[in-house]
């Protein structure tokens, strides 16, 4: 597991090789810890490509210079983006319309769909309109 003293995120590898950034429940997403977390994630990667599951349940906040770090291309190949409420839905969304994400990125409620979608294979999970997909 990749994670410092003072980060509001964990970061470890499961088993099928999809990297897991969980965010702390509550946290205000800023541009010091988006990029912290985006950091780690490239660190972790170390010159490889994985795919994302990014947990934000409960997420109270996501600043316009955190969204700024999150469009920026990272060692994320795909990025599956678990919430748990429509706040999250509304913070996704909102994101996504206003800054294209850097690879195919989506929101899921369900972490089994979201797994299911992060291993399908490459050219299944391009949405052809935008090169990404939005449920």
């Amino acid at each position: 597991m990749a994670e410092a003293d003072d980060v509001d995120y964990t970061l470890h590898l499961e088993p099928d090789n999809v990297l897991l950034l969980a965010w702390d429940p509550g946290v205000s997403i800023e541009a010091g810890n988006a990029r912290a977390a985006v950091d780690a994630v490239n660190e972790f990667a170390a010159g490889s490509r994985y795919p994302l599951l990014v947990r934000m349940a409960n997420a109270s906040h996501l600043s316009r210079a955190a969204r700024d770090v999150f469009i920026e291309p990272c060692a994320a190949s795909r990025i599956a983006l678990l919430g748990e409420n429509p706040v999250d839905r509304i913070l996704v969304d909102y994101q996504l319309a206003a800054q294209p994400a850097p690879c195919p990125t989506r929101f899921f409620t369900s972490e089994a769909e979201a797994m299911t979608w992060l291993l399908e294979p490459e050219q299944q999970a391009i949405d052809p309109h935008q090169g990404r997909a939005v449920e």
